[in-house]
């Protein structure tokens, strides 16, 4: 029998809390935690409503993820993000131990691929999951901001 519960399927939940910062008026990237095939921490962007430069879906997650699990490692977690981590959110995820990242778009620019950010060794990264789903909304956000102003 085939596992529902594959990289697709939690790479869904992770864009369906992209769209809600896209309604939110946030840069749309959604992020969940996954620990035995249980969604633990959901997260979205929230930098703008926080007015904090740290407040990426990422960190969130990691905070929430944290706090049910009672400590501050995410060993035997998986976090899937819709977008490659950012440099900052890598270092976080190194010092979480989390055991696997998934994400969809790449970010040629800013990612923390392109930036050489090393992970813990015993993170495992796979990229690509619904990448285009999660690109094509990050263009729609940036297509109407710049028709808004």
């Amino acid at each position: 029998m085939e596992n529902v519960f594959s990289d697709t399927y939690f790479m869904k939940k992770a864009l369906q809390e992209a769209e809600m910062a896209f309604e939110k008026g946030e840069i749309p990237v959604g992020a969940v935690i996954v620990i035995d095939n249980r969604i633990i921490a959901r997260a979205h962007n929230l930098t703008e409503l926080l007015n904090d430069v740290t407040a990426h879906a990422e960190m969130q997650a990691i905070t929430a993820a944290s706090n049910f699990l009672g400590g501050k490692y995410l060993q035997n977690c998986t976090l899937y993000v819709t977008l490659e981590p950012c440099q900052m959110c890598a270092g976080a995820l190194y010092w979480s131990q989390i055991s696997k990242i998934v994400y969809g778009a790449r970010d040629e620019e800013r990612g923390c691929i392109q930036l050489k950010t090393k992970l813990h060794p015993k993170t495992i990264m796979v990229g690509g999951i619904l990448a285009d789903e999660a690109s094509q909304l990050l263009k729609r956000f940036f297509i109407e901001k710049r028709n808004l102003n």
